[in-house]
């Protein structure tokens, strides 16, 4: 696991900051009184070599960010249940780029699994037909083993999985992120090209929806395509009755209301049903565990929707 360094938008960046790659970085008269001005100004330029291995070796693959601005939302879930929707008709490549909380081998009930070598590079762990995953949490010892990587080593595990990993020829690339807009975000936009968009993940009330706000803030500076909004954990629907209940109160009009004002399509709202915290539990598929539940619906629409968005872009 190489540490590599890559060139990171400075945290408080002003509003015109010129980009860390740009000639007058950490130079420019917006540079004043940024507290990363000096690490710009000094660190190395260039284009990086690696770029053009990663975007032949991903190309015809669509790639789908899958962000949230807060934690607990639901992010990893949904990243997971969409691959293994897309996966059904579809060659899909999910990347666990959540180095320090990586969840999704839990999630897709293959955590006891190891990254093998061969010719071509890494092999990624393969959990169903048309569905291959690459996570640092195959590589850890146990299961409570901590992650404690400083941004650059975090960004250099990121760019192994995509430059390293053999993944075959693929349709979809589904990116599972961190909360917030930080090094792990960052390098994934630097390192892709062609990125197809991101949905972003929220939950009704107020506090969640502030912070994916400054996801959607965060997607425009960085010119990466919004596929959609999805609020997820919208209501509680009984499994015995199918009954609905609010659980996280919309107070400010939840994510139908936050899409309207800023201008970003809503995919749909997913009930929670606590089959889904099962299945997540137990590493089964929700969509074949509980096809007929209204949260599976409102989930395939869901997919049908982003499917239909990135193949009319080619």
């Amino acid at each position: 696991m190489a540490d590599v360094t890559a060139a990171t938008i400075p945290a408080n960046a002003p509003e015109h900051c010129p980009g860390p790659e740009s000639s007058t970085a950490g130079k420019a008269s917006s540079c004043e009184g940024c507290p990363n001005q000096t690490i710009c100004a000094t660190q190395a330029r260039g284009p990086d070599p690696d770029l053009p291995i990663i975007s032949e070796r991903l190309s015809g693959a669509h790639k789908i960010l899958v962000l949230s601005g807060k934690g607990g939302v639901g992010k990893s879930t949904f990243a997971s249940v969409l691959s293994q929707g897309l996966a059904q008709s579809s060659e899909v490549g999910l990347v666990d780029v959540d180095i320090c909380g990586p969840s999704v081998p839990k999630l897709l009930g293959c955590e006891n699994e190891q990254v093998h070598q061969s010719s071509n590079g890494w092999s990624p762990v393969y959990v169903q037909d048309g569905l291959s995953v690459m996570s640092v949490g195959f590589m850890l010892p146990s299961d409570s083993e901590s992650v404690v990587w400083r941004g650059p080593r975090k960004t250099g595990m990121i760019k192994q999985f995509l430059r390293d990993v053999d993944w075959g020829q693929l349709d979809y690339m589904v990116f599972d992120t961190p909360p917030g807009t930080s090094d792990e975000h960052l390098a994934v936009v630097q390192l892709l090209s062609g990125i197809s968009g991101a949905v972003l993940v929220t939950t009704p009330q107020e506090v969640a929806l502030q912070d994916v706000r400054k996801e959607i803030d965060f997607c425009r500076k960085a010119k990466v395509p919004i596929i959609g909004v999805v609020e997820n954990m919208s209501g509680f629907v009984c499994p015995g009755c199918q009954g609905e209940s609010r659980i996280f109160y919309p107070s400010t009009g939840g994510a139908k209301k936050m899409c309207e004002e800023l201008r970003v399509p809503l995919l749909g709202s997913i009930p929670l049903d606590p089959r889904i915290g099962r299945a997540c539990d137990f590493g089964s598929s929700f969509l074949d565990t509980c096809a007929d539940s209204p949260a599976a619906t409102a989930y395939l629409d869901i997919i049908a929707q982003i499917k239909k968005i990135v193949n009319h872009q080619t």
